[in-house]
């Protein structure tokens, strides 16, 4: 079982789903089955600001602006028996919402991609060479359609 803790610190994502906590809680296990990630499991998502994240980028990253989505995966190897805790997983409303209205896609779209984007980070994927990126894309790819939704990389005309 994969235990998906939510807490939402800025409320206006509600505006954008009615049922908001399903619907991460849907695509977070879609990209946590795909991968044939480990269980039992705990994920930790928080919907928060361009403040908070711009925070944590600086901290962490190194970088003073906000960013759409953080992930921090722990160090620990699951241990059997226990539940493998993974990480977190963090998205900033108005980078989102700015991000999906230029790239012409919805709010929901956009927010699909980037938990199943920080989703596949706490799994150990990354894009930081070409070839990781292309690998990891491709997963993104899958797994959005599997949700119904369209390539988060295809540009819009």
């Amino acid at each position: 079982m994969l235990q998906i803790d939510i807490q939402v610190s800025d409320k206006r994502y509600y505006l954008k789903k009615v049922f908001l906590k399903t619907f991460c809680r849907r695509v977070i296990e879609a990209a946590w089955g795909y991968m044939k990630a480990y269980r039992p499991a705990e994920v930790s998502l928080v919907l928060t600001n361009d403040a908070f994240i711009t925070e944590l980028n600086r901290d962490y990253r190194g970088k003073n602006n906000p960013t759409n989505v953080l992930s921090f995966e722990t160090a620990m190897k699951p241990v059997k028996g226990q539940p493998f805790i993974a990480g977190d997983i963090i998205v900033a409303y108005e980078t989102v919402a700015r991000e999906a209205a230029e790239q012409g896609k919805s709010f929901e779209a956009h927010l699909a991609h980037l938990l199943v984007h920080g989703t596949l980070h706490l799994l150990g994927e990354d894009h930081l060479m070409d070839k990781q990126a292309d690998k990891m894309e491709a997963k993104e790819i899958k797994i959005m359609k599997q949700l119904g939704y369209e390539n988060p990389y295809q540009e819009k005309v």
